[in-house]
C-alpha cells in the first residue's frame, strides 16, 4: 500500500452516502473506493458513528441501516494512527481530518464542510468537494 494512494473522506460525505445511496457525495464515496485507498483514524471514525447515531436521521433511513453503513465503511477504510496536532481549521472539529490527511499523506481530501472547503489547497493537499472530485477524475480518463 502506498500512502501516496490515500484519500481522506471527511464526516459530511459520509452521512450524505449513507442517506441518499443515489447522491453526488455517494457517487465520490464509490469513486474513492474504487481508485484510491480510502484512509480513517479512530478520531474521525468515532465522529461517524456519532453522526449517524442522531436521532434527527432515523426518518431518512432506520438506525440499523446506518449502523450497518458504518460497518462497511469501518471494514473497508484503511486505518492510520494519527500522531499529528492541527489547529489550522477555525472549526476544531474538522481538525482530526487534516491530521489524518497529514500522516496519511494523502493525495486528497474530500469533504463537503466549508470550513475545510476554505483551505484548499492545504499544506500541498487538494480539499475538493463531491462535484469537483468527480470531475476531476472523468478528466482523468
Amino acid at each position: 500500500m502506498s500512502f501516496a494512494e490515500c484519500i481522506v473522506v471527511d464526516t459530511g460525505i459520509w452521512v450524505s452516502a449513507a442517506l441518499r445511496p443515489a447522491s453526488l457525495p455517494a457517487q465520490a464515496v464509490a469513486l474513492a473506493f474504487a481508485r484510491y485507498e480510502v484512509c480513517a483514524s479512530s478520531a474521525t471514525l468515532d465522529e461517524l458513528q456519532r453522526v449517524l447515531a442522531r436521532d434527527k436521521f432515523d426518518r431518512y433511513l432506520p438506525k440499523a441501516a446506518r449502523e450497518a453503513f458504518f460497518d462497511g465503511v469501518q471494514q473497508r477504510v484503511l486505518r492510520v494512527e494519527v500522531h499529528s496536532e492541527v489547529t489550522d481549521c477555525t472549526d476544531p472539529k474538522d481538525n482530526p481530518f487534516l491530521a489524518l490527511a497529514l500522516d496519511a499523506r494523502a493525495s486528497l481530501l474530500l469533504a463537503s464542510d466549508p470550513h475545510l472547503c476554505s483551505l484548499h489547497p492545504w499544506r500541498g493537499i487538494p480539499i475538493l468537494n463531491p462535484a469537483a472530485f468527480v470531475a476531476a477524475l472523468a478528466a482523468k480518463r
